[in-house]
């Protein structure tokens, strides 16, 4: 668990090179909200505040200069909510904004999220010419009884359509988003889910077990779920599917085709850094002396409110991690990818020491739960199946 107060203990993290730079935008507006959602997402009726919303978002950025500290930004990642409701001379705007403000890398990549039936061929070209390189489609099922079921706006046509259209539009960098262990689902529904996704000859493949979040519909009218038994049976079919369909499993639900993995999530399983804006957004960032979380005010009507005067903060609250939360948050994230990270990762983004912990390293080693390589951090392939028990023994270290 995170401290959520600034620390008073003098901090132990000094850096020599601070990490690569990422930013978050957070666009909050849904068409209609799922019922399995628990994001910062809210439905708005009539025409969007999208010019006083970019406004606020460009002063957002404005504010948080401050921790840019002469770096330029690695990626860019637009969620939600729905950030295709957004036009794109808007993404345009504010990426102009960004490449002003702050500058980019030459290989940036820059992700939007978009839902079918919110975007046609036109405005997937739009949005390359704003510069999107990557899209991120959400899709969650082929099955339209269960895209009813789980409150999608989309049917299945729609969802192959977006796809075809993107890649129309030029788009090479496609990830689509699907869920499995939904309602009653089948291991042979799931499994053609899958199918069809694949079939669709996207780069990058998110695969992930629905879960009941406490704050959604669904958790106040719980749905049927699948067995424990089926949903591990999805689980180990569909992981032996992607494998031989030519998709690498880098992170616990992440799937790529050879050398295209999301380079912004990698940034955060790596421990760099990255700015939030928007409403909601939160943001890490390595100062020489301390590492820092901050997040925005969440609801967008007060969001919006942040921006009139010159004294305005969209900051809701910022604090300190100290040393032990530092290990925790490293390792919540370098965990999850399937080859871990080198040792020297984590000195390098956290200012740890590994020898500092070396009895809990070694414990684990110990147990088989994490490689016994001590030039990685990496889980074994038993420990990846038990990654929860892992976190919980550096919570109680």
């Amino acid at each position: 668990m995170l401290n959520m107060a600034h620390s008073s203990a003098a901090m132990t993290a000094r850096f020599s090179q601070l990490p690569p730079l990422a930013l978050y935008i957070h666009v909050p507006w849904c068409v209609k909200k799922c019922p399995y959602c628990d994001f910062n997402s809210h439905v708005h009726k009539g025409n969007l505040p999208i010019a006083d919303y970019v406004d606020a978002l460009k002063q957002d950025l404005d504010q948080d200069l401050e921790h840019v500290q002469g770096r330029k930004l690695s990626s860019i990642f637009f969620g939600g909510g729905t950030p295709s409701l957004m036009p794109a001379t808007a993404v345009a705007e504010i990426l102009d904004f960004a490449r002003q403000s702050i500058g980019f890398e030459p290989d940036i990549e820059i992700s939007l999220e978009a839902n079918p039936g919110t975007t046609e061929y036109d405005s997937f070209s739009a949005l390359a010419q704003a510069g999107v390189n990557r899209l991120s489609i959400g899709i969650q099922s082929f099955n339209d009884k269960q895209l009813q079921g789980l409150g999608r706006i989309h049917s299945s046509e729609e969802a192959r359509r977006a796809v075809t259209n993107a890649q129309a539009a030029g788009f090479n960098n496609i990830n689509l988003d699907l869920m499995y262990a939904l309602p009653e689902q089948s291991l042979a529904e799931a499994l053609d889910d899958l199918e069809q996704a694949m079939s669709l000859g996207c780069s990058h493949q998110s695969w992930y077990q629905l879960t009941i979040e406490p704050n959604t519909e669904f958790y106040s009218r719980p749905p049927r779920l699948p067995t424990e038994g089926r949903q591990w049976e999805i689980q180990e079919a569909g992981l032996a599917l992607l494998e031989t369909s030519g998709f690498e499993r880098y992170e616990v639900s992440a799937f790529c085709r050879a050398g295209r993995p999301s380079r912004h999530n990698l940034n955060y399983w790596q421990f760099g850094d990255y700015l939030g804006i928007g409403a909601g957004a939160h943001a890490k960032i390595s100062h020489f002396d301390r590492v820092l979380r901050f997040h925005k005010t969440r609801l967008p009507t007060d969001y919006l409110a942040r921006k009139a005067g010159p004294t305005a903060k969209f900051v809701a609250q910022t604090h300190t991690i100290d040393e032990h939360n530092l290990l925790i948050d490293f390792m919540m994230n370098a965990l999850r990818l399937r080859k871990g990270v080198a040792s020297e990762l984590l000195e390098q983004r956290t200012g740890i020491k590994p020898f500092t912990h070396s009895r809990i390293f070694s414990d684990l080693r110990e147990r088989g739960l994490l490689k016994a390589d001590p030039d990685i951090l990496c889980c074994s392939d038993q420990g990846y199946n038990f990654l929860d028990s892992i976190l919980q023994a550096f919570l109680e270290d």
